[in-house]
């Protein structure tokens, strides 16, 4: 299968901003930057945020922070057609009491053109004093640069960026650039923050120090990042040069967003130089934090789904479920008298049982299709890919019947005391290795909390026993209906 990327079809001019890093943080070579895009994206954690407003994002090698950064971007809209993306990263080779923002011309990477809406920057500039335009800030700056490829990898649609450097260490000015994009601060825009945590403790180290940063910035207090900052320069852990080194760029971020109602600061996935195979080095590392940035809508009421519903599912995966088996086919189904709930993206997973025993249960937590598709698909693999079971066969499939878990969002948790058994299935990830446990787990087995956890981490991660105790454990609820229970 071929692969494209999202880049404007402008043809260059001699005022653009070239590749600066390529072949440095980055391949250099289009098809391998393409390949290296592919492998990120299939590593890094699935969409699992909804009005997603900003993103925050490392900005280093990407054999490094790549799939930190994947992250962040898997949370945003790829099929958005946005207004304006903000891409704001702090300046590593110059000072200057201001943001510069660039308006000679496009941004250009191996994967092609990223055209700078240049007409929006000049107004910024010509309106407000805290914007200038300085080209030198741009033209060696990696913390913007390195960001559009994720945008051109994983956005369908044609858009358009607005770079900018902020060059200050002066919180004021910080405010007033706020100020002056906050109406910006919306649905209809994205903001990328580009920013990597601390620099060059020990693994050890980092991990403590980055994560009382990632607690200040989820609060959504500039005066609690500010003061946290200043704290860990205090805590003399030896070569800690900076906390955060993009740290007026999220500052910015959080004057925009600490009035806005319904905001949510949500740290997805951390990770540092040290974890990195084969480069890295745990005596002195960087770290890297993929957080989101969401608006929860006034009034939103929960994904529900109507017994009608329920029905309309469990039908098309039992046809699915007997096509399939049968021919290897997949029925055409039609989707004209469905409800628009049905239709929603939504994760799920599909579980068979034969005479009340497991046979297949195989799911997706990525809201990347329509229900009723993921349905197909999510039965069709539980009947033919679970590894734990050979392929149902026809003789079987009287036998079977068909239970459905329609899933809400990932939440990642920071206490196990957020579990509540029954009603929250679990995912845990640790590196590359990750495993779930859907909410009924808990009810049929009649485990304890430590049980829930242990088996999952040991049985379905492969991390061990007591791995959950240093991984990433996120929760979600689910919607569960099946045949036996609609027979009753």
């Amino acid at each position: 299968m071929s692969e494209c990327c999202n880049s404007q079809n402008t043809p260059p001019n001699p005022s653009d901003r070239k590749a600066a890093v390529a072949g440095q943080f980055y391949s250099a070579d289009s098809l391998t930057l393409m390949s290296d895009m592919k492998k990120l994206f299939s590593k890094a954690l699935p969409k699992q945020n909804e009005n997603v407003l900003a993103i925050i994002a490392p900005h280093a090698g990407y054999v490094f922070s790549g799939e930190v950064a994947a992250t962040s971007f898997n949370q945003i809209d790829a099929e958005k057609d946005y207004k304006h993306i903000f891409v704001i990263g702090s300046s590593h080779r110059a000072y200057f009491n201001a943001a510069a923002v660039f308006v000679d011309g496009n941004f250009i990477t191996p994967m092609g053109i990223v055209e700078v809406d240049t007409a929006f920057g000049k107004n910024l500039i010509k309106e407000h004093t805290c914007f200038i335009q300085k080209d030198e800030a741009h033209k060696l700056e990696h913390s913007i640069e390195v960001q559009l490829p994720f945008l051109q990898y994983h956005l369908k649609k044609p858009f358009r960026i607005i770079p900018i450097i902020i060059g200050t260490d002066d919180a004021r000015v910080c405010e007033e650039i706020a100020k002056v994009l906050s109406p910006y601060f919306n649905a209809d825009n994205l903001f990328v923050i580009s920013t990597d945590f601390s620099h060059y403790p020990k693994y050890a180290d980092a991990t403590k120090v980055d994560k009382l940063t990632c607690d200040a910035i989820k609060s959504n207090s500039p005066a609690t990042l500010l003061k946290t900052l200043h704290a860990n320069n205090k805590l003399n852990i030896t070569n800690l040069q900076t906390s955060l080194c993009g740290w007026t760029s999220v500052l910015t971020l959080l004057y925009m967003t600490q009035k806005v109602e319904g905001v949510q600061i949500i740290p997805l996935q951390y990770k540092n130089s040290g974890d990195a195979p084969k480069y890295g080095d745990s005596s002195q590392v960087v770290g890297y934090n993929a957080m989101v940035i969401t608006q929860k809508k006034a009034g939103t009421a929960e994904f529900t789904l109507s017994d009608a519903d329920k029905s309309v599912l469990l039908q098309i995966a039992r046809n699915t479920l007997t096509e399939f088996v049968k021919t290897g086919k997949t029925p055409v189904v039609d989707t004209t008298m469905m409800s628009n709930n049905i239709k929603q993206n939504c994760g799920a997973f599909v579980t068979l049982h034969k005479n009340g025993n497991l046979r297949g249960c195989i799911g997706q937590f990525t809201a990347k299709s329509p229900l009723y598709k993921i349905i197909q698909d999510m039965t069709k693999a539980s009947a033919s890919e679970d590894t734990r079971f050979d392929t149902v066969t026809s003789v079987e499939l009287s036998q079977i019947d068909i239970e459905i878990s329609v899933l809400s969002p990932l939440r990642k948790i920071n206490s196990i005391d957020e579990i509540e058994l029954g009603k929250h299935g679990i995912y845990i990830i640790k590196g590359n290795n990750g495993g779930t446990f859907l909410p009924q787990v808990a009810t049929q087995t009649h485990w304890t909390k430590e049980e829930f956890l242990g088996h999952c981490a040991q049985d379905k991660a492969g991390i061990g026993w007591n791995g959950w105790k240093d991984a990433d454990i996120y929760v979600y609820t689910a919607i569960i209906f099946g045949e036996l229970e609609s027979k009753k």
